[in-house]
């Protein structure tokens, strides 16, 4: 392993900080582009004139609606087969920037993006001119000792990248001390991942991290990647049943051995589906749901036009399935998978839905079974049901790519953005009153893309962007007081980057790739957690609010 060592100065990023905020944060969405925090849009994969943060000509034009399509609502993407369709196809071809040329690259290790001295640090600016699809395609470069860097392409699909030795790093930095976390890369060996990661999910059961979905220099993915925690050994099972549409920005919640993964999308396809996987027999499940509460329960009468008079009479169609959308959030209370917010392709939004998976037990009776793996319930939506929640007090403004943490049977949402503004606001949605509430902070943090892993009684938010420019720190929010604390941290720390994916493991946290804003990432980081490893046992605290 590596030896510790001082913590190395990040680059100095300051020179994206003035950049509108609007015209930064999500950029290639599975998409070839810089992100922009207007990618809650319709045209979030496009290049586009974005607003200005400082901005003194008043415009109040929504960042979320391009011009060609301002009464273009998302359509959603529920079908009776359970495959998502193309709600809405682009009407422009997608434009890029400029692309900085670059010197010979440095070899660096694998995973790791080159840096030139040449190079400038990005602007992260949008041009409305419209350029081929190669050159959008390359406005993302990946480091110079992937294949596609030296191939211009990614090894054929047949062609698995495999590594039977992992590669220890080493560093000639002085020892670090032994109680402060620590840094490293982690030593990867086995079935490699053939292509990079960003805006995927990352779910631990047991020892094993089961990596879905995310978007490439290339475009979005749908497979499925298994990472030992214990070993660092990658490989890339088989799946079956109804394997879901590639997809970005989704959730994945763990039920008992189930993930069950909702919304996503890729380009300007915002997906409303629901897909449930058997990490025990590898099997994919698609559930299927009605979208409305019609006001007549008789099938035969809704054939009928009924009269003005018995039109006013029927209260209105009451939604029973959220919109399609991504960039939102989900956490996992008495038996119900709780959605806030996210982004549905014009606005963001701040709703909040849950879905019942208590009767989605592996032991009861089902109509439904892929591979020997059966799901509660019968009828086509395998006994899961959606529900609109009506919460109490002032919510949170709508927002995307936030975070939310289960504490207890409080859900805490930190920062986010609605596309124009990154927050530093820190909320908690008590789950048994309903009751929103703002905390008060002396010190705050604007983030969004970032991640946040609860280690005992901290959140521990590792990178993200800050609204000026991403970030490689970690910063910690203490549960109990409810405020945030400094805490040194050691080692070599990944590259600043947002769209990553964290995950706590044997008292060390697991970075997977990430965006940086030029280059999508395919590494592992490793915060070993050395004198604060006690605190994922520190559980007797309750948050009143």
């Amino acid at each position: 392993m590596a030896q510790r060592g001082r913590q190395r100065t990040n680059p100095d990023l300051s020179a994206t900080h003035s950049t509108a905020v609007s015209t930064l944060l999500f950029a290639p969405v599975d998409d070839y582009d810089n992100d922009t925090m207007s990618s809650f849009s319709l045209h979030d994969d496009s290049r586009s004139t974005a607003l200005r943060l400082g901005s003194t000509t008043g415009s109040t034009h929504s960042p979320y609606i391009h011009p060609t399509h301002q009464a273009t609502a998302s359509t959603s993407t529920f079908n009776v087969g359970g495959q998502p369709t193309t709600a809405v196809s682009a009407a422009n071809t997608p434009t890029a920037g400029s692309t900085p040329t670059s010197s010979t690259p440095t070899p660096t290790m694998p995973g790791t993006p080159r840096t030139t001295s040449s190079r400038k640090p990005s602007s992260l600016r949008h041009s409305s001119t419209a350029v081929p699809a190669e050159s959008i395609t390359s406005s993302i470069r990946r480091r110079a000792s992937s294949p596609s860097a030296k191939e211009g392409k990614y090894p054929s699909k047949n062609t698995q990248r495999a590594r039977a030795t992992p590669r220890l790093p080493h560093s000639d930095d002085p020892p670090a001390p032994a109680t402060a976390p620590y840094w490293s890369r982690a030593p990867v060996h086995g079935m490699l991942p053939m292509r990079a990661f960003r805006a995927h999910t990352v779910t631990l059961v047991d020892h094993v991290a089961w990596l879905f979905g995310g978007c490439d220099d290339k475009g979005c993915w749908k497979d499925v990647y298994c990472f030992d925690t214990d070993t660092m050994h990658w490989s890339h099972p088989d799946t079956l049943g109804d394997v879901p549409p590639p997809c970005r920005a989704h959730t994945a919640t763990l039920v008992d051995r189930k993930i069950v993964v909702f919304g996503g999308g890729q380009g300007p396809v915002y997906y409303d589906s629901t897909y449930i996987f058997d990490t025990t027999t590898r099997s994919w499940f698609c559930p299927l749901f009605p979208h409305s509460q019609s006001p007549s329960q008789n099938p035969e009468s809704s054939l009928e036009s009924p009269s003005p008079a018995l039109q006013s009479q029927n209260p209105p169609e009451r939604p029973l399935h959220p919109a399609p959308r991504r960039a939102h959030t989900s956490v996992l209370y008495n038996g119900k998978i709780y959605i806030f917010g996210g982004g549905n392709g014009l606005t963001a939004l701040n709703d909040l839905w849950t879905l019942d998976v208590s009767r989605l037990d592996p032991t009861s009776q089902s109509t439904y079974s892929y591979g020997g793996s059966s799901f509660g319930g019968s009828g086509a939506s395998g006994g899961l049901r959606w529900s609109l929640v009506e919460t109490q007090g002032e919510p949170p403004v709508p927002r995307g790519y936030h975070t939310a943490n289960l504490v207890g049977n409080v859900m805490i949402v930190v920062g986010g953005s609605d596309g124009r503004e990154c927050f530093s606001d820190v909320w908690c949605l008590h789950l048994d009153t309903l009751v929103w509430t703002r905390l008060n902070l002396a010190l705050s943090h604007r983030r969004l893309s970032h991640t946040s892993t609860q280690v005992g009684s901290c959140l521990f938010i590792v990178g993200g962007h800050d609204g000026g420019a991403y970030r490689d720190d970690v910063v910690l929010f203490n549960l109990v007081n409810l405020q945030y604390e400094p805490r040194t941290v050691k080692g070599k720390p990944p590259s600043a980057r947002g769209y990553h994916a964290t995950i706590l493991a044997d008292s060390r946290l697991f970075v997977f790739g990430g965006f940086n804003g030029h280059d999508v990432f395919d590494d592992v980081h490793v915060l070993d957690l050395a004198g604060a490893a006690y605190l994922p046992q520190v559980m007797s605290f309750r948050i009143d609010v």
